[in-house]
């Protein structure tokens, strides 16, 4: 397998919505890496920052990346449920207002836990959503929730038919093929273990808050991860964003992927491509 290199898209337009330009099975000239079928809807793996001013350029993107002109956005704040009804409530109440500034329609499905993961209603939101956001918090609490319920079948039912799906921290690390096992509101528990996560971005593991933890720790999670797995250090304030097998660093960090004991630093603007939907076969 190539190591994937990276490289730096010449264009003003993010690779992302560029990329229909180039046909369904192609990349941007000069990105290499992992050869696999497309995946379907965009999708943000954003390591911290949702709903400020940080990633409004990104969210606006994304938001044009739906093609509509007024889109239906979710918000679901379920990992920061166990932090309590306020926070939970301020999570949903934030995005809320961040993306109707930014000119959309907006819902906050408000889904506590695995026991309204079924709520018809919910699933339903979800399934009319041009854009679904989830927010951050714990995240064995989010793929709890997900992993077997109705509103994480709608979760990839929505990005199957191309809607856009962005995580961040927490909403970011379930959409990986794997997640770290945690405790409570330990990021992560030792030994190092892992569970498989919603696959959505599969063959992948992502850490977000990359630049906030010792490298020294990361390092260590990231050479216990399964064979064969891309981990993807996502740094506070960044995005990783892609469609299809294309994707591109946005904001004001870095991305770091590890394959094995190779690592790689992207930053604004470079592009990598990663596994699609063979690997989720």
């Amino acid at each position: 397998m190539d190591k994937s290199i990276a490289t730096r898209w010449p264009r003003d337009q993010p690779v992302w919505v560029r990329f229909r330009e180039y046909g369904p099975h192609s990349v941007p000239p000069g990105t290499t890496g992992v050869d696999s079928p497309p995946m379907d809807g965009t999708i943000a793996l954003v390591g911290s920052g949702e709903f400020t001013p940080s990633m409004e350029a990104v969210d606006r993107a994304l938001l044009v990346a739906t093609g509509r002109d007024r889109p239906r956005v979710v918000v679901l704040p379920t990992a920061s449920w166990p932090d309590g009804e306020e926070t939970f409530r301020r999570w949903a109440a934030q995005g809320e207002a961040h993306f109707a500034a930014l000119g959309a329609e907006v819902e906050p499905v408000l889904v506590r836990g695995a026991e309204d993961a079924n709520d018809p209603a919910a699933a339903a939101a979800i399934g009319e959503a041009d854009l679904v956001y989830l927010s951050g918090g714990k995240p064995g609490h989010l793929l709890d929730a997900l992993d077997d319920g109705g509103v994480g079948t709608a979760l990839r039912a929505a990005h199957a038919r191309g809607a856009v799906i962005a995580g961040c921290s927490a909403g970011a690390m379930v959409l990986a093929g794997h997640q770290l096992r945690s405790a409570g509101r330990a990021f992560v528990r030792f030994p190092i273990g892992w569970r498989d996560a919603l696959g959505i971005v599969p063959g992948t593991i992502v850490i977000p808050h990359y630049d906030a933890f010792p490298e020294p720790l990361s390092a260590a999670m990231a050479l216990a991860a399964p064979a064969d797995t891309l981990v993807l250090g996502i740094d506070e304030d960044t995005a990783l964003v892609g469609r299809d097998t294309a994707w591109q660093v946005h904001g004001r960090g870095r991305v770091t992927v590890w394959r094995g004991r190779h690592r790689e630093r992207l930053h604004a603007g470079e592009t990598l491509r990663l596994p699609g939907a063979a690997a989720r076969a």
